[in-house]
């Protein structure tokens, strides 16, 4: 018999060429487990070489993010910004100048408007406040509108929150212009409102935040000593105060006057009243009782809004005061360490600050959100930005030596007060 040594060898070459091939898979499949667990194994034994040989770079602080909360409709605001003082600073050149002008604006007082008042000199309106550590972003005011669709503002005080309220109305005035809803029989409280925006802004006169009987013409020319009580605080601005979103309360000068001072519906002492028989206890012991218990309503009252305390501002009177003589004659900002505080303007501030300390240590445990307004090292050097004489019509228009009631305490508008809303805006926005 023959054998088909081809037929035979050929079967037996493509039985050789399987067995390889079953040899190479399970070759190949070993070799990747043993890679898998040799990858895993090594990693295990690498991390901690990495730490011991990782050299870390130094911590920094990052900065804040910050996120857009439930009552912030309308506005972006997750951007990354600077935590700074926003209260130190310096005024460098503005070239731009101020966003809108007295004929732009309806809601500026005469004594106010030196612009229509015939003031000669504009380099008062071309400085901006930059705070040394960050940018100061401008006010936006159709930002600030849609921010506060639907809010209620009051600014709360004496003339120098009249004077703010007006800037504030003036700059949002660009975007549209607001009805005026409400005033009382002085013409002293008026409440304004944004139809588009639904936003209301009061402005409350209360210049001592507790119940006051002022003997005073417009002038400030006093017939009586205030009665003052100290322990009731002024319904003009209690009766609204459960009603806001947001205000911002200040006081300070109008506790230099003369004064009786009441306490449970009796007369405890005076400031500045001689012939009186009373104790003199001086204007000191008043404004603390006031700003004591103005705080304690505060830190007690559950409220859920926002509420700026505004520190008192400093005036730049020359060569005597209101109601003596005093003037205001710069016409450009002073250099840093050129203007000092006055006595007067520092013991109030520093009471001021004392009670707010103490407040705001306690505060948050309430859930109330209070914030601190410190305007003084803002306008310190600022003391270009006063009507001076230009608080009146043309004032030497007849006689061009003529003296004339000068007012060094309130601000031209505009001018530098518009850098509080820039300040206001950035806390209300970034915290």
């Amino acid at each position: 018999m023959r054998v088909n040594w081809i037929s035979l060898s050929t079967n037996k070459h493509h039985h050789i060429i399987v067995k390889l091939a079953v040899v190479v898979l399970l070759l190949g499949l070993a070799f990747r487990l043993f890679v898998a667990h040799y990858k895993g194994f090594a990693s295990e034994l690498e991390s901690p070489v990495s730490e011991k040989v990782q050299v870390r770079a130094p911590y920094v602080e990052p900065p804040v993010l910050v996120g857009i909360s439930e009552n912030e409709d309308h506005i972006h605001l997750d951007v990354i910004t600077e935590k700074c003082d926003l209260f130190k600073g310096d005024w460098i050149p503005n070239p731009s100048g101020p966003s809108y002008t007295n004929e732009s604006c309806p809601w500026i007082e005469n004594h106010q408007n030196c612009m229509k008042n015939g003031r000669p000199d504009f380099g008062y309106l071309y400085w901006k406040w930059k705070p040394h550590d960050c940018q100061l972003p401008r006010f936006n005011a159709e930002r600030f509108l849609e921010l506060m669709r639907s809010k209620t503002w009051a600014l709360i005080g004496d003339s120098i929150s009249r004077n703010h309220a007006q800037s504030l109305l003036c700059m949002l005035s660009t975007v549209e212009q607001p009805v005026q809803i409400y005033q009382d029989v002085d013409s002293k409280s008026k409440r304004w409102y944004f139809q588009s925006y639904n936003l209301t802004i009061s402005n409350i006169w209360s210049p001592f935040l507790v119940k006051a009987a002022i003997f005073e013409d417009i002038n400030g020319v006093s017939t009586a000593e205030v009665q003052l009580h100290l322990d009731k605080l002024d319904k003009k601005w209690l009766d609204i105060y459960s009603s806001l979103d947001y205000m911002i309360i200040s006081t300070g000068k109008w506790f230099l006057k003369a004064a009786v001072y009441h306490e449970n519906d009796v007369i405890v002492g005076c400031h500045l009243c001689p012939g009186k028989n009373l104790i003199e206890l001086g204007f000191e012991y008043a404004y603390k009782k006031t700003l004591h218990y103005v705080m304690d309503f505060i830190k007690t009252s559950k409220y859920k809004g926002l509420i700026f305390f505004r520190t008192s501002t400093p005036d730049h009177f020359e060569n005597g005061e209101w109601h003596n003589g005093g003037t205001c004659p710069k016409t450009i900002p002073a250099k840093e360490g050129e203007v000092k505080i006055k006595d007067l303007n520092r013991i109030l501030r520093n009471i001021e600050l004392e009670e707010f300390e103490k407040t705001f240590a306690k505060v948050a445990h309430n859930e109330v959100n209070l914030k601190l307004l410190d305007f003084t090292n803002l306008l310190l050097s600022r003391p270009d930005g006063h009507p001076g004489p230009y608080r009146q019509f043309q004032p030497y228009s007849k006689n061009k030596t003529a003296v004339v009631q000068n007012d060094c305490l309130h601000w031209c508008i505009p001018g530098p007060i518009d850098f509080w809303n820039d300040v206001i805006m950035e806390i209300v926005v970034n915290g």
